[in-house]
């Protein structure tokens, strides 16, 4: 056991964070690749003829793939001009590297803010999506963003958003 890790009362390995640390294996990744893909519109009986398990096995591992933290959180993908809200704009900023998590942590409370993503850049190492419901709102946001302290180098608006799943999670029998 590392000195990161600690033991909890059945003996599991756990992070610092008191997290059970677990061994990934190909119906773990074959699972996580399915949620990936679209978690919402598949079932768990879905999975497990792609995986080759029982739906009760893939139940058991979505649980345990929650419980360790490798599953964080399943959320919609929202399309905000649809949505009837045009101004989805990505801010790139710096701050310093011994803030950035205390800063990022606190920036998701400026109304607006959808989503921060630190960086381990010294430079550019705060990326902050905001929606807008106006100029004078963004205008808004950019002067609350000054005000914790971020330098902002741009601040860009998102046309489009594209993701996948990883690849290396898809399912490999054998």
């Amino acid at each position: 056991m590392s000195e990161d890790e600690t033991a909890s009362a059945d003996g599991e390995a756990q992070d610092d964070d008191g997290v059970p640390e677990i061994d990934i294996d190909a119906v773990d990744e074959g699972v996580l690749y399915a949620l990936q893909r679209d978690a919402r519109n598949v079932t768990t009986e879905e999975i497990a003829r792609e995986v080759n398990v029982s739906a009760s096995t893939v139940r058991n591992r979505i649980d345990k793939l929650e419980g360790a933290g490798v599953i964080e959180s399943y959320q919609p993908q929202v399309n905000y001009e649809r949505a009837g809200f045009p101004l989805c704009v990505m801010f790139v900023c710096t701050i310093a590297p011994d803030s950035r998590a205390t800063v990022a942590q606190s920036v998701l409370d400026v109304t607006g803010v959808t989503d921060v993503t630190e960086m381990i850049t010294s430079e550019h190492n705060l990326y902050i999506e905001v929606v807008a419901t106006s100029t004078r709102d963004l205008t808004r946001i950019t002067g609350e963003l000054n005000e914790h302290g971020l330098q902002v180098h741009s601040s860009e608006i998102i046309t489009n958003h594209y993701s996948q799943p990883w690849g290396h999670f898809e399912y490999q029998d054998g």
